[in-house]
Order: structure tokens, then C-alpha cells, then sequence
């Protein structure tokens, strides 16, 4: 009963100083009743009173008070009490009005300099429970951490630096580091501690983003720690056991990206990995198959992790068996980007060194199937990297199977550069140079030999075995009978010259020259053969086009023809087409620049067509900051318009009929994807002649069954194609041809720039969108 009338009493004291606080004028009345309130208040009253403190700062009686009495009595309230209620208190008055916000916000800033952060987390981890509901406790939550966001909201552009994300994080690292400390200090002594709610603290701040800044400060101290003392290992894991399932992936993949390295996650996390199976999907399968933006320094700190302890071990095997299956998954390696590849290739690589000889007899017909079926799916890929990805893991795999019979051995240079899989730096490739020998080291003849005569050596002076050629028919008859390695040498660096020079003879042997050039082969290794026979067939081409483009784009679809061959088909017709192209009033040169006829093998893609294609749009497109944009080329003749039809309709023909050796909707992608990219530039260069528009709704025809390809090549050349057609196809004819698909077409595209896994084919999408947009835009104008 007594203690009924002395809560009573509390209450009856408290309202009493409430009512003075809102009626009273007298600043000798108000100081008398802070000083009351400070020594006698109550938690469960303690809300009430801040209320009225922060009502009172529109009142007269506070701005009569000096700024001693403010900081003594007004002030001192939000820094003596439950620090919970304050800081919500204060939080809460600084987003709902503008009143005292400038006093606001200096208590606010005191409240973070005197550590009452920290004062909070200790407050609920030396108690379990302060009585607080549920609710109450996530309020406190949410303000703890998003103190940043909140200020934020209300103070921009002007807030504190205190207020900031980064040093915030600093003092809440700082703050959630002394909590443990004294964890330590009162468990020593025999005290019970409770770290759920700093458990709470953490997780909720790594899941807003916060993680890595929390982390960093926090990490190193850490693993500081936990080195030398076993108690704090013992904190350390209780405290990440404590974190709630639905905050466990933020503050599990924040640790693992900022710890220094595999010892110290294994010393902090302890078997948390075993004990909670959030933490194990995370640390087993997202962070490896599902994400592959992370650095390799996750992938060395986690499965480094797994390795350390004989318990966590098998989960390795495990997670080497899922790497093996993704790795070796045809469909994978088909829809997921190539930087996903690449990360869990590195991740297989990391797991086959951390394997003991035991596991790797347990898990040697996962790796043998992976070899065999793994290999061959890079290899049959049309991307350069993925296939140099595939023999690099292959090798790997067949050096650690170790099988006693002959391993697996691609003639690939420098292939390990392709993974960094240390967080230190490579050492530079060693460089092997042989230094010819000294003036010094060389004896003198003896002088019977100083009257021997000089041999010439090959390699002081090239000499010429062979005539070069002087008229076009000796040339191809020395190309014919190919016997003499010097003749086809010399007649091969000849030829094009030869065939621009005298166009009449040219014409009348152009269709058996183009074949001889095709059909010829690299017996006597010459050097730059390959250029050299484009060069020739493109002068050829854009020396009598008609009947050269006939023979070719014919020979495209026949029997017996090699994958090649049909590629130097498409590149001979792209490049003639491109010189074709220029005007007519500028002087075309005998001989194209050599970066025009490269071979094949040295790019995947025509590399003039991207650049031709981003200048034209640069031309087409507006840009604020850079002034008024060019205006389009003008139309100008030139010897394409009149024979792009010839270059063109012709490669459209059979596309849609499998030959015995050729398969061009089935198997040959490689072929697919580069006759799209030549297309495209044939359209593209038939810009402002009368056939674009036939050729561009053909090239719609065509394309539009190949948008959703499961090659990414082959879909960024269907892209490349849609470019084409937009930048080239007047508007009005553009609009007209795609009548009622073009909503549709947009919807495709706007699809392809959201989702899909190749990165050229989102920003080619991204480039027809905006393309598509200006011609309806130019045409809708009224």
C-alpha cells in the first residue's frame, strides 16, 4: 500500500512540474522545476516531460533563459535520461516542425559526441528486458539506424557532419565495439550480459545499406581481438547467433566482404555457418552461384572458411559439387553473362586447391564428369573468353585428377593470367630474352680466315627469288599453278594492286580470280596471308561488284565449304560494301588501310561496324550540355546504292535450309551472328538510296524470328540489325512498315534492356529505344 501512495506521490509531483512548465512565466520558477525533474524523474514519466520541454521552446520563458541555464537545466535533460526516449524524442521534434530546430539539432549532435549511443546498447544488453513492448523496442530500432536518413529528410542540404552516413557509422561501430568490451568485462566478473538487441543493431543497419561502412571500422577490431583472446570468440559468434534470420544474409555477406582474411571470419563467425541455415544457403550458395559481383576476395575468405575447420568441411565437398554442376551446365553457360562465368570459374579453381587428397578421390567422378561435359559446352560457345575459360579449368581439373595417362593440354599462351585468384598482387610473367654475347666474349678470328668471303645471311637481307608480276592474267596464272612458294608469295603481295590498276582485264577475269582466292590455301605459311587475300577479293569486288557478289553470296549457301571459308565470304562483302560507300567526288585509295582487313580470329566482331554504328547515333541524338547536334550526312552518290540490292537479297535466300556441312538456324552460330552483323552494315550503308527501305523491312522479316535466341551473340546481332534499320530507313517509311508492330517492338526492346544477361545486347536496346523514339517523335510532330 505504501508503495502505491509513493507512486502516487511520483505522479502527483510530475503532473505538478508538467502544468508549471506550460503556464509558468517566471524564469526563476521554470529553472526550480528542471532541477526537481532532474533529480526525481521517472522512465515511466521521462516521455512526458521531454514533450513538454520541446513545446516550451516556442515558449516566452526560453528565450528569456541565458544560454548557461539552457545548457545546465534544458539541455541537460535529453543527456541525463533513459537515452531511448530521448533520442526518439528528439528525433521526432526535429521532423515535425521548424520551432527550436537549430537548438534541436546542437542537443542531438551532443546527445551522438557523449556517447549516449553507446550508453543505449549497454542499457539493453546488461538487462534482458527494460519492459518495453515489442513495438517500443523496433521504434528504437529503426531510429538507431536510420538516424542518417531521417536528418537527412528534414536538414539537406545543411546537415551536420555528425549526422552523415560515414561518420555515423563510425561511432555506431565505435558504440556497438565498448558494448562488447564491457560484455567481456562483466562475463569476467560473473555478470550475465544479453546481446539480442545489439544483435538487432547490426543486422538492421547491414540491411540498410550500411554494412560495409559498419563493417569497415568494425572488422579490423575484431579480428584484433579475437586473436590472442578466446572470450571474445565466444562473444563474437554469440553475437552473430543472436542476428534475426531475416537480417542474417546482410550482416553475413557485410563480414565476409570487409574481413581481412579466412582466419579471422573463422575466429568471429565460429560454426555459425552449421547452426543457422540462413547463414549456410548464404555462405554455401548465394554468395557463389546466385551473385557474382563480388570481388575474389569473397570467394577466397569463404571457402577459406570452410576449409579451416574439419566440421565445416563437408560443406565445401558440397558446395564443389554445385560449382561443378553450374559450371558444366550447357543451358548456364548460354543465359548467364560472362563475369558470372568467369567468378564461378574462380570459385571452382579456389575449391580444387583447398581439396585434400581424401576428398579429392571422393569427389573424382564429380570432376571427371564436370571435365568431360564442362569443357566441351566452352568450347562450343561462339565468345573468345568463355572457350579461353574452358581449357584454363580444364587443364586444372585434369592436372588435380591426376589420372596416370595423358592430360588435357590446349596450345594456349599466358592462359592463367585469365584469374586472379590471390588478393595479392601477380607477379609480373617472366620474360625470357636471349641476350646475344658480348663484344667482349668473342674471340678474335684467327687470320687465316680473314680472307674467307662473307656468307649472306638470310636474315641481313631479303631477297627477292621470284619476278613480281606485271599483268593480271600472269598473276592469277601464278596463283593457279601453286607450286613455287616465292611465285605465290609475290603474286599474292601484287595482285591487288594489279587489279585496281587495270579494271577492264580485272572484270573480264574477276569471277575465276574470286574463285582461285577463295579456294586458296596457306601452304607455304606467307606471311600476312590472310590480309593479303581479303585485300585481293575485296579489290576484285568493288572492281566489278555485279558478277563478284553473285559468286560469293551463291557460294555462301553451297556444299562443301568449310565455317571459313563462309566468314571470309561475309567479311570480303563488308568491307567492299564499306569502300563502295564513299562518295564518288573523293579519290578511293589503291590499297585500303590494314586495319580494314584483319584476320578473323583477332576480333569477334566488326569492329568498324560499332564504330560506324555509335558515331551515327552521337549524330542522331541531342544532347543538352554539348550544344545543337550535328546535322546527318548528306546524301551524296556513291557505287554502292545502284548494287546494294546485289550484296544484300542474295544472303537472305537459303538461310532457312540446312545443308550437309552447314546448319545455319542449327548449330552454326558462330555464322549466324556474323552474317546478322553484316547485314546490319549493308543496310546501313545503303543510307539515302532507294533500295534501304525494301532492305530494311526484309531485315525486319528476318530478324524479328531470332530476337529471343539463346546465343547472346546471335541476339546482339539481331540488335545491331534493329539499329541499322532505325538509322538508316526514313521515318515515315520506318513507321509505315512496321504499321502496327511497333508497339511491340518498343515492349521487346524496353524487355531486352531490363533483363537480359549480355551487357552489349541491354545497351544496344537501349541505343534502338532511343533511336525508335525520335523517328515517332519526328513524325507525330504536327
Amino acid at each position: 500500500m505504501a508503495s502505491a501512495d509513493g507512486e502516487g506521490n511520483v505522479r502527483l509531483a510530475v503532473a505538478q512540474c508538467i502544468k508549471t512548465l506550460t503556464s509558468a512565466k517566471d524564469t526563476d520558477d521554470i529553472t526550480k522545476v528542471l532541477r526537481q525533474l532532474l533529480l526525481e524523474f521517472c522512465r515511466s514519466h521521462y516521455t512526458r516531460v521531454l514533450q513538454a520541454l520541446v513545446k516550451g521552446l516556442s515558449a516566452d520563458w526560453f528565450h528569456r533563459m541565458t544560454a548557461a541555464q539552457r545548457k545546465a537545466w534544458w539541455d541537460r535533460q535529453f543527456l541525463s535520461g533513459p537515452p531511448d526516449q530521448a533520442l526518439l524524442i528528439l528525433l521526432d521534434a526535429i521532423t515535425a516542425s521548424s520551432l527550436g530546430l537549430e537548438h534541436l539539432v546542437c542537443v542531438l549532435e551532443e546527445f551522438l559526441r557523449t556517447g549516449r549511443i553507446e550508453t543505449l546498447l549497454w542499457s539493453r544488453t546488461e538487462k534482458e528486458n527494460t519492459g518495453d513492448s515489442p513495438q517500443f523496442r523496433e521504434v528504437v530500432l529503426g531510429r538507431l539506424v536510420g538516424l542518417p536518413s531521417i536528418t537527412a529528410n528534414k536538414l539537406h542540404p545543411q546537415i551536420p557532419a555528425a549526422f552523415l552516413p560515414q561518420p555515423y557509422c563510425q561511432l555506431l561501430g565505435s558504440a556497438i565495439l565498448n558494448t562488447l568490451e564491457k560484455t567481456c568485462q562483466a562475463l569476467r566478473s560473473g555478470q550475465d550480459c544479453f546481446l539480442s538487441f545489439l544483435a538487432e543493431t547490426l543486422g538492421k543497419a547491414c540491411a540498410q545499406g550500411y554494412g560495409a561502412l559498419l563493417f569497415g571500422s568494425l572488422a579490423p577490431q575484431l579480428s584484433a581481438h579475437t586473436h590472442f583472446d578466446a572470450l571474445w570468440c565466444r562473444v563474437c559468434v554469440k553475437l552473430l547467433e543472436n542476428v534475426p534470420d531475416r537480417w542474417m544474409e546482410a550482416v553475413v555477406t557485410s563480414l565476409i566482404q570487409t574481413v581481412d582474411c579466412p582466419e579471422a571470419l573463422s575466429r568471429i563467425m565460429g560454426n555459425v555457418a552449421l547452426k543457422n541455415t540462413k547463414a549456410q544457403f548464404v555462405i554455401t550458395h548465394k554468395l557463389i552461384l546466385l551473385q557474382y559481383h563480388h570481388k575474389v576476395k569473397v570467394s577466397v575468405n569463404l571457402l577459406g572458411y570452410l576449409a579451416l575447420d574439419d566440421e565445416r568441411r563437408p560443406l565445401l565437398t558440397q558446395l564443389l559439387q554445385g560449382v561443378c554442376n553450374a559450371w558444366s551446365n550447357k543451358s548456364a553457360i548460354k543465359h548467364t553473362p560472362v563475369e558470372q562465368q568467369m567468378y564461378v570459374s574462380k570459385a571452382l579453381l579456389l575449391c580444387l586447391n583447398l581439396l585434400n587428397a581424401q576428398e579429392l578421390e571422393q569427389l573424382h567422378s564429380d570432376l571427371l564428369q564436370c571435365l568431360l561435359s564442362g569443357v566441351q559446352c566452352h568450347l562450343d560457345s561462339n565468345v573468345l573468353l568463355i572457350r579461353r575459360i574452358g581449357m584454363v579449368v580444364g587443364e586444372c581439373i585434369s592436372q588435380k585428377l591426376d589420372t596416370h595417362s595423358t592430360q588435357l593440354s590446349f596450345q594456349v599462351k599466358h592462359t592463367t593470367t585469365l584469374f586472379t585468384l590471390h588478393t595479392s598482387p601477380d607477379p609480373a610473367p617472366e620474360v625470357i630474352v636471349e641476350n646475344p654475347p658480348k663484344q667482349s666474349e668473342v674471340s678474335d678470328p684467327p687470320d687465316a680466315d680473314d680472307e674467307l668471303t662473307p656468307y649472306d645471311m638470310p636474315a641481313d637481307q631479303e631477297r627477292q627469288k621470284s619476278a613480281t608480276p606485271r599483268y593480271v592474267r600472269d598473276c592469277l596464272e601464278g596463283l593457279i599453278n601453286s607450286d613455287d612458294a616465292d611465285r605465290v608469295a609475290a603474286c599474292l603481295w601484287a595482285a591487288a594492286d594489279l587489279l585496281r590498276k587495270n579494271p577492264t582485264v580485272t572484270q573480264e577475269v574477276s569471277t575465276e580470280f574470286t574463285k582461285v582466292m577463295l579456294h586458296l590455301e596457306d601452304k607455304y605459311n606467307t606471311l600476312n596471308f590472310t590480309s593479303l587475300r581479303h585485300n585481293t577479293m575485296v579489290a576484285l569486288t568493288v572492281t566489278d561488284p555485279q558478277p563478284v557478289t553473285d559468286y560469293l553470296t551463291t557460294e555462301f549457301y553451297s556444299l562443301n565449304y568449310n565455317l571459313r571459308q563462309r566468314l571470309d565470304i561475309l567479311e570480303v562483302l563488308a568491307l567492299s560494301a564499306h569502300e563502295l560507300s564513299q562518295p564518288i567526288t573523293k579519290k578511293p585509295d589503291c590499297t585500303p588501310p590494314a586495319a580494314m582487313v584483319t584476320a578473323f580470329d583477332q576480333y569477334s566482331d566488326l569492329v568498324h561496324w560499332k564504330q560506324v554504328v555509335e558515331q551515327r547515333i552521337r549524330s542522331k541524338t541531342k544532347y543538352i550540355s554539348k550544344g545543337p547536334s550535328q546535322a546527318p550526312p548528306s546524301a551524296q552518290p556513291n557505287r554502292y546504292a545502284p548494287v546494294a540490292g546485289c550484296f544484300f537479297f542474295p544472303l537472305l535466300r537459303n538461310y532457312d535450309r540446312p545443308q550437309v556441312t552447314f546448319d545455319l538456324l542449327g548449330s552454326d552460330h558462330m555464322v549466324l551472328s556474323r552474317l546478322l552483323n553484316t547485314l546490319g552494315m549493308l543496310v546501313h550503308l545503303a543510307v539515302n538510296a532507294p533500295v534501304v527501305t525494301q532492305m530494311g523491312k526484309a531485315l525486319m522479316d528476318f530478324v524479328w524470328a531470332l530476337r529471343f535466341h539463346a546465343d547472346q551473340c546471335v541476339r546482339r546481332g539481331v540488335l545491331v540489325c534493329v539499329c541499322a534499320v532505325f538509322m538508316s530507313m526514313p521515318s515515315q517509311n520506318l513507321l509505315i512498315e512496321l504499321n502496327e508492330d511497333v508497339l511491340d517492338t518498343r515492349t521487346w526492346l524496353a524487355d531486352v534492356a531490363e533483363t537480359d544477361v549480355d551487357a552489349d545486347c541491354r545497351s544496344l536496346a537501349v541505343q534502338s529505344l532511343v533511336l525508335l523514339d525520335k523517328n515517332l517523335k519526328k513524325e507525330l510532330q504536327p
